[in-house]
């Protein structure tokens, strides 16, 4: 008995307590006419209020038996200041600032968001209306912005605590709820400085954010993906940072989430203006927009863009385009040394390559670092595929090797590796044997050397190496080296079948090279066969076997045209792809006519050479052949 007079004792404390706390509150309609008639600056909000309660509240959480949920809750009430969810919402609050996740998910599981829904729309519908609420009637909203500002923020720490449980479907829905009331009673976006007087515009904020972020969670890439661009498209009055975050953080998850969305459907869209099809480009557009967000200086530089824009742009085979938009950027931004790099690689990666090449120059005269050796490594490439230059790679190879002096073997091996490729294009245009010999035998060198320096690891090497033994006919040297290369690539390289098989067939092993060839048409797809047909047509050619030849041929020209027709429909080829293309076509055409002239068909031979004329109105061979007949 005595116990029980003691708890009742208690509980009644506790609600004189909160009785004290509410005496210092105004009545609901008290509150609501303040909110109406008093500035915001000088009004009372909830959140004033809610300081006192929490200290008050402390106070008595730490008393055996006092802190109990349902009694502050029904002591709330019970003064006539708040409502049942206002109050819930607010003891939600002070639950989940003292940490207990649980506690604060159960008082705001109470809320009944479908009760005040319409309440919180027909609120923030009037005070987004400036018009209508001046000339209509004085009848205040439903509900005070505070009280607004309260339930909305309560539905958020409830999102963020069914985050924290792990519970991430639950937590986006709950979130999604803010957004939806929200852009369902203002559905031309939020006006200026709206809800500026409390926390309305902060939750706002922070739901924005985070609602992309638990779908990503929950492992629902759609819905994240509707989340972002809701997020964008309408008007929340997000600060720049916050926008250019949510941008950033939506470009990532489309270039490497792996899926593929739909396109945006733009409700407002100018007429010629541009819309991306894919998840690519649209992951570019958004790099585009946060550049020149950077450009106009409105958001503070981020490295990390310009990185993800190069990823995207080289995947979509653009690199032009990356070049201008680092063109673009202003000084100061990225250092000299970089910008000139950067722009090196793309142009090379554009195909021009002799543009590439005047601006890795252009680094090495303007002082900053004139022996940067991943630059002089790229020049050395660059020279090297070109026959003209082939003396310049030798010296930026040389000076590649001077910089390292053995300090990183992967480079040098590299630098050793491209020395060796422009001392084999040097060798075939030296004018005496004695200097062609001396160019073969360093180069051979210099790739052995290469080649030890990665325990004959690198199939790049390997293949260089063999190709060089065999140009010295060292087939067997060459064989070894074609073999071990294409067991390192598992067969994925078609220029590693190719070199097989044109090895054997200098060994005069014709049918052991078919047969390579035709294990490589079986690994590969259409668009890779050009050479590997046309090597087995050469190889039927050397058998004798011209008609079977002529078959080979007619399938490969199939192809070709398969693949223009494609390229017409918009598809993109890599850097020097649709050149190649209309050199092989150039190749076909002058190997039929030989073998129509063999067969003495000059009819059909004259027409392959009209061919090869509409492709190329300058060839060499083609005289050649025509000569012939």
């Amino acid at each position: 008995m005595r116990k029980n007079r003691v708890a009742k004792g208690k509980r009644g404390e506790f609600k004189r307590s909160f009785g004290k706390i509410m005496q210092c509150l105004c009545s609901g309609e008290q509150l609501r006419a303040a909110d109406k008639m008093v500035p915001s600056s000088e009004s009372f909000t909830i959140d004033d209020y809610a300081s006192e309660i929490f200290s008050r509240a402390r106070e008595i959480a730490k008393k055996p038996d006092t802190g109990n949920i349902e009694e502050a809750e029904s002591s709330l009430r019970e003064s006539g200041c708040l409502n049942y969810e206002e109050a819930r919402a607010l003891l939600g609050r002070y639950e989940y600032q003292k940490g207990n996740v649980e506690a604060a998910l159960h008082v705001f599981e109470g809320i009944d968001i479908s009760t005040v829904t319409p309440k919180i729309k027909s609120t923030l519908g009037r005070r987004g209306d400036r018009r209508r609420r001046s000339f209509q009637n004085f009848a205040g909203p439903p509900m005070s912005i505070h009280a607004v500002s309260l339930l909305l923020e309560a539905i958020f720490l409830k999102s963020k605590s069914l985050q924290a449980l792990g519970r991430f479907k639950e937590a986006a829905e709950s979130c999604k709820v803010i957004l939806d009331i929200v852009e369902s009673s203002l559905p031309e976006g939020l006006p200026e400085n709206f809800g500026a007087e409390c926390k309305l515009q902060e939750t706002l904020t922070k739901a924005v954010e985070l609602l992309p972020e638990l779908w990503k969670l929950a492992d629902c890439p759609t819905e994240a993906i509707l989340s972002y661009r809701q997020a964008l498209l309408h008007t929340w009055n997000l600060d720049t940072e916050t926008t250019a975050r949510i941008q950033k953080e939506f470009a990532i998850f489309l270039l490497y989430s792996g899926g593929e969305a739909s396109p945006p459907n733009l409700r407002f869209q100018m007429d010629g203006s541009f819309v991306p099809k894919n998840n690519l480009e649209e992951a570019i557009l958004l790099f585009m927009i946060l550049l020149r967000k950077v450009s106009l200086r409105r958001i503070e530089w981020d490295p990390s863009i310009l990185d993800h824009l190069s990823f995207a742009l080289s995947v979509s085979g653009d690199s032009r385009a990356l070049a201008n938009q680092v063109e673009e950027l202003l000084p100061g931004i990225i250092n000299r040394k970089e910008r000139y790099y950067m722009l090196a690689l793309c142009y090379y990666g554009a195909g021009d390559d002799l543009v590439a090449l005047d601006l890795l120059k252009k680094l090495f005269s303007s002082g900053d670092d004139p022996n940067h050796t991943p630059a002089l490594l790229m020049a050395s490439k660059i020279c090297g595929e070109n026959q003209n230059l082939e003396e310049e790679g030798v010296h930026f190879a040389r000076r590649a090797l001077e910089s390292l002096d053995g300090r990183c073997d992967k480079l040098e091996s590299t630098a050793n590796y491209l020395l060796g490729v422009s001392l084999s294009v040097q060798s075939k245009l030296a004018i005496t044997d004695s200097e062609r010999v001396s160019r073969q035998s360093e180069a051979l060198q210099v790739l052995e050397t290469a080649g030890k320096m990665t325990r004959m690891r690198d199939p790049l090497i390997l293949y260089h190496l063999s190709l060089e033994n065999a140009e010295q006919r060292k087939l067997d040297a060459a064989l070894s080296y074609a073999k071990n290369m294409l067991k390192l690539e598992g067969g994925s390289n078609v220029k590693g079948w190719l070199l097989l098989a044109r090895v054997l067939s200098a060994q005069r092993r014709f049918v052991d090279a078919e047969t390579i060839i035709d294990a490589a048409l079986e690994q590969t797809g259409k668009w890779d066969q050009g050479q590997l047909l046309r090597t087995k047509a050469k190889l039927r050619i050397a058998q004798g076997h011209l008609n079977s030849a002529i078959e080979t041929y007619s399938q490969l020209l199939a192809i070709l045209q398969v693949q223009n027709k494609s390229l017409g429909s918009g598809k993109k080829l890599s850097k020097g792809g649709r050149r190649s293309s209309r050199s092989l076509e150039l190749e076909i055409w002058h190997d039929l006519a030989y073998i129509y002239i063999r067969l003495s068909q000059w009819r059909d031979a004259e027409i392959c050479l009209s061919k090869s004329k509409s492709v190329s109105s300058y060839s060499a061979i083609r005289w050649h052949a025509t000569g012939r007949f």
